[in-house]
């Protein structure tokens, strides 16, 4: 084997074909390692281990321990950390970011403003253990523009901000 991959020709080298016949029979005669069965903590998955990793998919302790936390100020899912199976997590990341979408929208119409950019981004990640492709977590980028300052909550931060910081600088000559 190179890398995953028969060297043999023995037609498709991702089958469980074996010329010697099935895997851990003898060959010639003489009994290979016993092979040490790992328990499946990801039913479904593969139990092949791809390249150098350490475990298949099928027994990854990581993505069965993976968990998601939303870091946002926003009431929105996932404040706790809770698990998603590696299947449901990219319908599951894409909806809570959809929440954030949706609260500014929200807060854009109370405020009288008008969303102009809202995007998603969707991250993702390879296990360490594995090599599983995996939904790592989502990012939500918006923009709202208020026809009124005085109602944007980030212009009268920011007025604050720049009153705090420019006063006394002003410099007074007289000759």
């Amino acid at each position: 084997m190179i890398n995953g991959i028969s060297a043999g020709f023995y037609g498709n080298p991702f089958s469980d074909y074996s010329p010697a016949g099935s895997f851990g029979a003898p060959v010639n005669g003489v009994e290979g390692p016993e092979e040490v069965k790992k328990p499946i903590l990801n039913p479904g998955e593969s139990t092949k281990v791809i390249g150098a990793h350490k475990s298949s998919p099928a027994e990854c302790e990581t993505c069965k321990e993976r968990k998601y936390q939303d870091g946002s100020d926003e009431m929105v899912s996932f404040k706790s950390a809770a698990h998603i199976s590696p299947e449901a997590a990219p319908s599951a990341v894409r909806a809570h970011e959809g929440e954030h979408v949706s609260n500014a929208y929200k807060k854009a119409a109370e405020g009288g403003g008008k969303v102009l950019q809202a995007s998603v981004r969707i991250k993702t990640g390879i296990c360490p253990e594995c090599g599983r492709t995996f939904v790592s977590g989502g990012e939500t980028n918006t923009k709202i523009e208020y026809p009124n300052e005085d109602k944007n909550p980030y212009m009268k931060n920011r007025k604050a901000m720049e009153n705090g910081l420019l006063s006394g600088m002003n410099l007074s000559l007289s000759a």
